[in-house]
């Protein structure tokens, strides 16, 4: 099975200079669009789970080989 990453950066809401990634999979139908499409979504529901961290900025790439998942 293909993956796919959604990649968040995000930042302490008390410390917006304290930023760091979080990925997230999901299973790769062939293109980054399923990803760009899930990604709303899943990025509210980690924010809500997450409350003191604010993503900032996110994106879509296929994991790198060494990236264990």
């Amino acid at each position: 099975m293909d993956m796919v990453d959604l990649i968040l950066t995000v930042c302490l809401s008390a410390n917006p200079g304290n930023c760091r990634d979080e990925h997230l999979y999901f299973e790769s139908r062939g293109s980054l669009f399923q990803c760009m499409f899930l990604a709303p979504a899943e990025i509210a529901k980690w924010s809500q789970e997450h409350p003191r961290r604010r993503v900032v900025r996110w994106k879509c790439a296929f994991p790198s080989k060494e990236r264990a998942i």
